[in-house]
């Protein structure tokens, strides 16, 4: 079985019915990310394994060490990458996650930017009120202006990024968020 398998079983296991606040399944959340990745031309089996696994160590009681021996390095710092501690304060977490996200691998950049599109899609969809998605939609902004620079850079590797841009921006500029490239 491929490491993106594997990691998409393990993923169902351990998210089992748990939902985001939106409603969304966690392993639903997880697949349209993967299939984002996918539409970018993103075919490492490791990325894509990190993709399925990118919430688990803030919404399963799994841990680093677990996701690394399980799935290597590679795959367990991707998806560190992508962690928000919620041991450390709100107001330090924040700062602490952008700095993490400028910091971060390229291809814990592109999962990210995956996840944020697959997140605002899953908003528009839901039945939270106009203020929670748009506290969400400025939040995910937040963290996409942080890589925006990156995310420029991203794009002339995989140019279907400004696609994913554009929808995010649609999205954003509905809940009366600034755009971010473009």
């Amino acid at each position: 079985m491929k490491i993106s398998e594997t990691a998409e079983v393990y993923a169902r296991e351990r998210y089992g019915q748990v939902t985001r606040p939106d409603g969304t399944p966690h392993v639903e959340h997880a697949r349209g990310v993967v299939t984002r990745l996918k539409g970018l031309g993103i075919s490492d089996e490791e990325i894509i394994a990190a993709a399925w696994l990118h919430g688990i160590l803030s919404h399963t009681s799994t841990s680093f060490d677990e996701l690394d021996s399980r799935f290597g390095s590679r795959v367990s710092v991707l998806v560190l990458a992508l962690f928000s501690d919620p041991k450390i304060p709100r107001d330090q977490r924040d700062r602490q996650y952008v700095r993490q996200l400028r910091e971060s691998p390229d291809e814990a950049k592109l999962i990210k930017i995956c996840d944020i599109s697959t997140s605002l899609k899953e908003l528009k969809g839901s039945s939270l009120s106009r203020t929670k998605k748009a506290r969400q939609a400025r939040k995910e902004m937040h963290y996409l202006a942080a890589m925006s620079r990156e995310i420029s850079d991203l794009s002339m590797h995989y140019p279907a990024i400004l696609n994913i841009m554009d929808g995010i921006n649609e999205y954003a500029s509905e809940h009366g968020q600034r755009r971010v490239l473009g």
